[in-house]
Formats: C-alpha cells, sequence, structure tokens
C-alpha cells in the first residue's frame, strides 16, 4: 500500500435497477371478512431516509471560475532524497506527490543537464486581489509559478510562503476582482454527506468529481498536526491544492492525498480541513512563515486495557508517555501518566485531537489543562512555547545477567549497569532481561527500561513487583525504547 500526494483511466460506472411488481389474490379466491371482524390500523411503509441525487451544476457554475490550474517549473534538484522515517506498512513504503517533482521518499538520482522538471496541481482563489492556496508540495522548490484560469487567462505567481508540516501554501497573483470562493465550516461535517471536488487531475482543468465523506479527523502516518477529511470523491494527480465543497458551495478543505496501491484513486481521498488552512495562510500572509505553540510532552492513544488500568470510565484523553524537562508542562507539574482530557474547557477525546489544538495557541499564551491522576480529574496551567525544530538522541540498551521476576506480568529485569546509563539517556534503573506470557504478549522487548507502573516510579524490582500488585487486573507499565517513552497495558495473571 502507498500513501500518495495527489498533485499533478477513465471508469465508467453503470447503475441498473430492478423494477418489482405484486399481485393481489383474484376476486374469486378472495375470503370477505366476518361481519363482527375489527379491522386493525392499516400497515405504513418507513419513510426512505435518502430520496433522490443532487444537481451539482449550480455550484460548480458559481464556483468553477475560482478555481485555477497551477503549472510549476522546478528550480533545483534533491538528487538521492532518502525515504522518510515513519512510513512503513499499513500506510505504505513512501509519500510521492504525483504531478510534481522530488516526491519525498524517492530516491532520485538525476542526470546532469537536465532540463527543469515541470509539474501541475490547483488552487482556489480566496480573495478578489489574488490570493490562492494550495498545496506545500505542489510549489516547493518552484522557479517559476503560472497560474491558468478557466476562462485561459494565465498569470505569473509569487509564493508568499508554505508549511510542510500542514501542506498549505499560499501564492499571489496580480489581479482585481477575480471570482471568489467562499469558506465553509469543516466542523459541521458528518460521514455520509455529500462533497465535490474541483481540479485539474492529469492537468485536465475544472474537472468535476463527487462523493461523500468517509470520517473526519483522520490521522496519516508524520501529519499528526492535520485531522484530515476522509472522503471517496476520486482525487488523481495534479487535483492536489483543489478545493473540496459542501453542498451549500463552500470550501471545507483542501485535497492533498490519497490512499493507493497502483498510484490512481482507488477510493481513498484525504483533504486539509480548511479551518486549518485558514490559519496557516493567515500567518503566512502576514509574516511569511508558521508559529506554533508546544507545551513538551509525547503522547500515546488511550486503549480499552490502559483506561482500566488508569481507573477511566472508557478510552478517552491523550496519554502522557514523556515529559520535556525544564519544558512548560514540566514546570506545570505534569508527569509520566497523566492524561489530559481537556484544554482550556475543550474536551479531547484522543490523542490526535492534541497536537493541532495545542500548536494553534500563540506562545506566550497560558493553556489551562484537565489531567486525570490518581483517579482524579485536577486543572493545571502550563504556557505555551513557540514549537522548535527536535535532534534524534535516540541510543542503544542491551540487557545481561541474572534478575527478579515480577511473576504475574511474565518479565523478567535486573538492575541497569553503569556502563550502561552511560550509553542511555534515562532516569530508569530497571531493564528487561526476558519476557513471556503476560509481557510478550504486550510486546515489552529485551533491553527495554521500565520506568514506572500506572505513573508511580519504580526503582528495584521488589517496587515494581509491588505497585504491580496493587494495580489490579491490568498494569500500565512506562517503558523507555531508544529515546521514546510510553506505556504499555499488561493483563496480569
Amino acid at each position: 500500500m502507498a500513501l500518495e500526494r495527489c498533485s499533478g483511466r477513465f471508469l465508467l460506472v453503470a447503475l441498473s435497477g430492478l423494477a418489482l411488481s405484486a399481485c393481489s389474490p383474484s376476486a374469486s379466491t378472495a375470503v370477505p371478512p366476518a361481519a363482527n371482524t375489527v379491522p386493525g390500523p392499516a400497515a405504513t411503509a418507513p419513510a426512505p431516509m435518502v430520496t433522490g441525487l443532487p444537481d451539482f451544476t449550480g455550484l460548480v457554475e458559481r464556483n468553477g471560475p475560482a478555481v485555477v490550474n497551477v503549472q510549476v517549473v522546478e528550480g533545483k534538484r534533491n538528487a538521492g532524497r532518502q525515504q522518510a522515517p515513519g512510513m512503513e506498512d499499513p500506510f505504505g513504503d513512501f509519500f510521492r506527490r504525483f504531478g510534481i517533482p522530488n516526491a519525498p521518499g524517492q530516491q532520485q538520482q538525476q542526470p546532469r543537464n537536465q532540463p527543469p522538471a515541470r509539474g501541475v496541481g490547483s488552487g482556489f482563489i480566496v480573495t478578489p486581489d489574488g490570493y490562492i492556496m494550495t498545496n506545500a508540495h505542489v510549489v516547493r522548490d518552484a522557479s517559476e509559478v503560472v497560474v491558468k484560469m478557466n476562462d485561459r487567462r494565465e498569470y505569473p505567481a509569487k509564493v508568499v510562503g508554505l508549511d510542510e508540516r500542514t501542506d498549505v501554501a499560499v501564492i499571489k497573483i496580480d489581479g482585481k476582482n477575480l471570482p471568489t470562493v467562499r469558506i465553509g465550516d469543516p466542523g459541521a461535517l458528518r460521514p455520509g454527506q455529500w462533497v465535490v471536488a474541483i481540479g485539474s487531475p492529469f492537468g485536465m482543468e475544472n474537472s468535476v468529481t463527487a462523493g461523500i465523506v468517509s470520517a473526519t479527523a483522520r490521522t496519516l502516518p508524520s501529519d499528526q498536526y492535520v485531522p484530515f477529511i476522509q472522503t471517496d470523491v476520486a482525487v488523481n494527480p495534479g487535483n492536489s491544492g483543489g478545493p473540496l465543497f459542501n453542498l451549500n458551495g463552500e470550501v471545507v478543505g483542501i485535497n492533498s492525498q490519497i490512499y493507493s496501491q497502483s498510484g490512481g484513486y482507488m477510493g481513498l481521498s484525504f483533504a486539509i480541513p480548511i479551518d486549518v488552512a485558514n490559519g496557516v495562510r493567515t500567518q503566512l500572509v502576514a509574516k511569511g512563515r508558521v508559529t506554533r505553540g508546544k507545551i513538551g510532552v509525547g503522547l500515546q492513544p488511550m486503549d480499552a486495557a490502559l483506561a482500566e488500568s488508569f481507573g477511566l470510565d472508557r478510552p478517552r484523553g491523550a496519554l502522557i508517555g514523556s515529559v520535556e524537562k525544564g519544558g512548560p508542562a514540566d514546570k506545570a507539574g505534569l508527569k509520566e501518566g497523566d492524561i489530559i482530557v481537556g484544554v482550556d474547557g475543550r474536551k479531547i477525546e484522543s490523542d490526535i485531537e492534541l497536537p493541532a489544538i495545542i500548536s494553534a495557541i500563540a506562545p506566550g499564551k497560558d493553556t489551562t489543562l484537565e489531567v486525570w491522576r490518581d483517579r482524579n480529574t485536577r486543572k493545571l496551567t502550563a504556557r505555551v512555547i513557540e514549537m522548535k525544530p527536535e535532534g534524534d538522541n535516540s541510543a542503544s540498551e542491551t540487557g545481561k545477567g541474572g534478575g527478579a521476576e515480577p511473576a504475574s506480568l511474565g518479565l523478567s529485569v535486573r538492575p541497569l549497569q553503569p556502563d550502561e546509563r552511560q550509553q542511555v539517556d534515562t532516569e530508569g534503573t530497571l531493564v528487561v532481561e526476558d519476557v513471556e506470557g503476560p509481557a510478550a504478549r504486550a510486546q515489552i522487548q529485551p533491553g527495554d527500561i521500565i520506568l514506572g507502573v500506572n505513573g508511580t516510579r519504580v526503582k528495584t524490582a521488589a517496587e515494581l513487583s509491588a505497585a504491580a500488585k496493587k494495580s489490579g487486573k491490568v498494569v500500565a507499565l512506562q517503558v523507555q525504547r531508544g529515546d521514546r517513552q510510553f506505556f504499555v497495558a499488561i493483563r496480569a495473571e
């Protein structure tokens, strides 16, 4: 499988219907009702939940002129680019941006004196004076950008700015009284609603496709700041950067990626919600770059076993697997094992939601976090700081020698030796030597460093056993593996 960017086969589907008829018994076989029979209530067929199909002609006539074709000449090459990490199955071996050169994940060895590469994508005009939104991967590394209107007018365009994390870019053409789109509310979208895409698949300008919303707030590998809208709208190479409309004719998303085995449309398309994109656009126009906030925590999802171990009524919130030393969360008193269930009065259902919410808070502002700890909720205040690029502090660990075994968990541990601690940046003192039973089923590995149980730090095998016994049937074991910290739920025997 591969998850593809959809920048720059036709399939005909016929639907056939069957007509059903019913025959009533003839008069000769009908049995007259008895004179004293009381007739019952007439049976009524349930009203259909869906009637008819939408007509998109008015929507397309109104918005088509504001959708543009974006043609790009690339200015530089990145030969031999290696595949980015974190793009393994089930989402595929690589990301490729169709129709646009220098796709991440592609190893490209370019011969010298090769003509500049060209690409094609889509975009849409948001202001009458010529600001246009598209995908960052459409115009990244471009030396020349040309915008083509559906009335065949062409304009040279300037790249105002782009944001790789959300894959949003803003370009500008010189114009007056240009046609524009209307912006809608992606938060009002529900699975099953009709949506329409207009773009330039394979360079075919102002092509219209339609489908339904398959899901909202979908997370994808390496895209933790975008809660994607998933649709079954036919989106192909060249559609990248084009608008996704609701039936009110309002833009609710920017078409960005497809999930594909073949490189073409397979029924899974993903769009960036327009509210996320608009926040990026505002900053790019104002200052040419995007500033994001962070509080310095590493998150992991909650499942039923972890929720039970922490005493939650159901899986919800964002579990903190690690806290950055000296960061805002650390200063606010947050610790590993806390579960963030609310931010500034907004409920948090999953770890997917939190990064986008925190990153949208301006650095320097305070945020109120509702935290689940020790089977109770409490409120903590953290001051958001600006997000900076983070380095890779990977380390390896080994485990040798005899150790104690908390039998109910199925793992054998021993103290971490001084020479081992020099190789690993950790506060832990216990290393896993062997696993079986519950620990093996939970995918604990030899060499993992045990930090705590249910948010409580443990230093010795005796403390680990005691904490595990207090935890009940499910134990949330805090583990460090390399430079990652996370919780693993183990159902004790």
